[in-house]
């Protein structure tokens, strides 16, 4: 018996079913994360006026 062959065997990365499953699980992620950030609200315009927000006042 081989040591490479009991390395190679240890090493889940190398299968290629286990590559394929990875592959379709990270399609399905970003398929599901699309459609989240398709479903959000677009952002609009803010409703203050332009000279509101735009500074912070901080005491110590």
């Amino acid at each position: 018996m081989e040591i490479s062959s009991i390395g190679a065997a240890g090493n889940p990365g190398t299968d290629p079913v286990s590559l394929l499953m990875l592959r379709k699980s990270l399609d399905m992620q970003a398929q599901g994360v699309a459609s989240l950030l398709q479903a959000m609200p677009q952002v609009s315009a803010a409703s203050n006026p332009p000279h509101l927000g735009q500074n912070l006042d901080i005491k110590v």
